[in-house]
This record gives C-alpha cells, sequence and structure tokens, in this order.
C-alpha cells in the first residue's frame, strides 16, 4: 500500500481494535465501500489498524481513532464530518474530483445551486486572484465545493461591481468578496462557508470553532411544539436573517436539539428552552440576563456582547480546567454506573478495596513495630539498671578496699547472683 498508493486514489479509516467508536463505525463504513464501488467511484475504500502499522499511521498524522483520510498524489485530507455514509461519501466524492469545477452554462448552474446549499464561485479571467481562489480551495476543499464561470453565465439577478470577483450564492442569495472590507480570502471564505442559520450538532461545532465567530444557539427540543420553543427558534432565524449586515462577521447563528451536548460544554444543567452564545476558541459562554421576548431583545444582547458589558462565564483558565476534569471524571463514573451497575462496582470497587487493605496492612504495621519498640526499649533499660548497679558495687568496693575471705558456700552463690545479673 505505501509504495503504490499514489497510483490511486484511497479513501482509509485508520483504526484501533479495542476503539469503541471504531467498533460503531465499522458497519457504516462497509455500506460506504459498497456504495463507492456500485456507482463507479475511482476512490479505493480500505482500513487499516493503526496499531499495527504505526509508522504508516504516523506518516500520515494519525492521533486519534477513528481516523479517515482521503489520500489523494502527495496530499492527505482529513474528514472532520458526522460519521453517516451519506456524509462520508459526499466528502470523498468532492475532495476527489477536481478543486475547481467549471460552470459551462446557466442550466448547469442551476443544477448545482439546487444540490448545494453553499457554493463558492470564481468569475473572471486569469489573475491573482485566481491563483489565490485555487490555492484556498486545495486548503478548504474537505468543507465546501468550488467553481468557476464566466459572467453570461450567472442568474440576471446577480450584479457584480467589477470584475474578476469571487462570489459565495447561499441563503437564497450572494454576496461578493471585497478585500478590503472582507480581509484576507482564506479567511472569507472559511466564515462564509456555512448557512447564515444551522441545526447545530457537535460535529458542526467543531468545525465553528475555526471560523472565529461566537455562535447564537437557541437550545430546543424539535420535539417540542409548544409556543416558548418554537419562538426562540423563530427570534433566532430572524436575526440571522434580517441583521446579517450588522452581525455575519462576528456570529453565527443557529438552534441545537437538546441540551446534553450544551450542559457537557458549559459543566451545568440548562433549562430549555434557552437561548445561549458560546465562545468556542476559549470556552466562553454568554446567557441572557433576562427574558428573551422579541428579536428586539436579542439584539440588545448581542450589542451587549460586542461592547462588553454582557458577563462572560466559563472560560479555559486555571480553575476551570481543574473543574473541568473533576466534571468529566464524575461523568464518567455516572454514566458507567447507569449503562452497567456490575461493571462500575468492579472498576471502582475492587481498587478502592486493594487500597484500603493496603491502609490497613500498614497502619497494624506501624502499630505492631511501636509496641515492639516500646518492649525493646523497656528491656534495654532494664539492663542498663542492672548494669549500672554491678558497676557501683564493684566501685564502693574498690574505694573501701574490703576484700575478705570467703567460704565455698559463698563464693558459689556469688558466681551464681553474678550470672543473673550477666
Amino acid at each position: 500500500f505505501k509504495e503504490n498508493r499514489k497510483d490511486d486514489i484511497w479513501l482509509v479509516d485508520f483504526y484501533a481494535p479495542w476503539c469503541g467508536h471504531c467498533k460503531k463505525l465499522e458497519p457504516v463504513w462497509y455500506e460506504v465501500g459498497i456504495e463507492m464501488r456500485n456507482m463507479g467511484s475511482p476512490v479505493k475504500v480500505g482500513k487499516m489498524d493503526a496499531t499495527s502499522f504505526s509508522s504508516i499511521a504516523s506518516e500520515f498524522g494519525v492521533r486519534g481513532y477513528p481516523t479517515i483520510k482521503l489520500l489523494k498524489g502527495d496530499l492527505a485530507y482529513n474528514y472532520r464530518g458526522p460519521r453517516t455514509k451519506d456524509d462520508i461519501i459526499e466528502f470523498a466524492n468532492r475532495v476527489a474530483g477536481p478543486l475547481i469545477r467549471p460552470l459551462p452554462s446557466q442550466h448547469m448552474f442551476e443544477h448545482v445551486q439546487k444540490r448545494h446549499r453553499v457554493l463558492f464561485v470564481y468569475v473572471g479571467g486569469e489573475s491573482p486572484l485566481k491563483e489565490k481562489y485555487i490555492e484556498v480551495a486545495s486548503e478548504l476543499i474537505v468543507y465546501t465545493y468550488f467553481f468557476s464561470a464566466s459572467e453570461d453565465v450567472l442568474p440576471e439577478y446577480v450584479t457584480l461591481p467589477e470584475l474578476p470577483a469571487v462570489m459565495v450564492f447561499k441563503d437564497g442569495t450572494y454576496f461578493v468578496y471585497d478585500e478590503y472590507e472582507d480581509g484576507d480570502l482564506s479567511s472569507w471564505i472559511n466564515r462564509e462557508r456555512f448557512q447564515g442559520y444551522l441545526h447545530v450538532d457537535g460535529f458542526t461545532l467543531y468545525e465553528l470553532g475555526d471560523t472565529g465567530k461566537l455562535v447564537a444557539i437557541a437550545v430546543i427540543d424539535d420535539k417540542n411544539s409548544s409556543v416558548e420553543h418554537t419562538r426562540l427558534k423563530s427570534i433566532i432565524q430572524e436575526v440571522a436573517r434580517d441583521y446579517r449586515d450588522h452581525f455575519h462577521r462576528d456570529f453565527q447563528f443557529g438552534h441545537m436539539d437538546g441540551n446534553d451536548y450544551i450542559n457537557s460544554l458549559l459543566m451545568d444543567d440548562l433549562t430549555i428552552p434557552t437561548i445561549v452564545v458560546l465562545n468556542t476558541s476559549n470556552q466562553q459562554y454568554f446567557l441572557p440576563d433576562r427574558h428573551i421576548e422579541s428579536t428586539e431583545d436579542m439584539v440588545q444582547f448581542i450589542n451587549n456582547i460586542l461592547d462588553g458589558t454582557a458577563e462572560a462565564q466559563g472560560g479555559d483558565g486555571l480553575l476551570q480546567r481543574i473543574k473541568r476534569i473533576i466534571y468529566d471524571a464524575k461523568s464518567t463514573v455516572v454514566s458507567v454506573f447507569k449503562s452497567s451497575p456490575l461493571l462500575g462496582c468492579f472498576l471502582f470497587g475492587l481498587p478502592l478495596g486493594v487500597i484500603s487493605i493496603m491502609c490497613y496492612g500498614i497502619c497494624t504495621a506501624d502499630t505492631e513495630g511501636e509496641v515492639f519498640e516500646h518492649e525493646g526499649a523497656k528491656k534495654e533499660s532494664g539492663d542498663r539498671e542492672l548494669t549500672d548497679e554491678g558497676s557501683e558495687e564493684e566501685q564502693e568496693e574498690e574505694k573501701n578496699g574490703k576484700y575478705t575471705e570467703l567460704s565455698d558456700g559463698e563464693l558459689k552463690q556469688k558466681d551464681i547472683m553474678e550470672k543473673k545479673k550477666d
């Protein structure tokens, strides 16, 4: 594979046998392979055990499992979207094709516009802007499509101030790139590759972090058709549509179904429906200080964030990191016990039991050691007293110079007493 991979385009799943997410992806990956083969795609689909072939995995920068990459010549493109069959196939077909796809007719333009919610188009001939456009496309083709067209192919409602130009078509309208107002072309395309309003999930929120925008989300229950859930969603949609010129450079708008993911980010339980603004670059978030009743209330809340009067919560400081570690550990323990109480008791009860036995053994050993030391000290003290008494008698005898003759019985008794002292 390493020697011949450049002869073909490969879509590879780098996995680990023990990885739960890899096992979950396995049936999806099997369907991807079958459908890509049936549609006659030039892309070959494969999988590789990154733990057995760690040198190859390291060569392609694999740091987690599963990692999906499309290998095309000397380039390797990471897939970072949802792990569904349709999303993976769409990614493979987009990246495997040409960087810039030509639109030769109005009919083709209309067909492409119906298929893609966001598309970028270069209009004009050869220019430095086109070179830059191609360069950006080689980097961001993993996210969106790039096209080129002549001016007469564009819809009649499109008006261009000058040529060449780069445009984005989305949200039922179009926007033209302005180098002086929008800055670097790569940054502009990265910001504009999303629709103005999104159904946000975990993967989308992760990608939005690359745009540098704040994300204003209505956290609701999609299955709940009550007035409050519908109203908050409508407010966010109206702000995204009617105030695009004011906020699109700084804000992305959308809604999220359920609060589980948001709770894990905020380390708190949010009552839904509610509105939260996330700064994915530093894990800060903003909550409205009063109930959002109208579009005007939401606009005021956003302006307060922009001028710094709204209070930011969370962040990535030291205390927040410690709190994050504790929260993640607690969540892991709770999830294990909820899913399998017996497994939880085994995983956490056994280590605690072993630690308890070790502590008991250490404490018991210390107590017995103290007893032995105490008895040894008493014995040593007694020996010292006996020795000291013998020394005093001998000194007294030497001082007084009393040496008397003793009988055999008295000598024998004296020897016995001295042995006892010894």
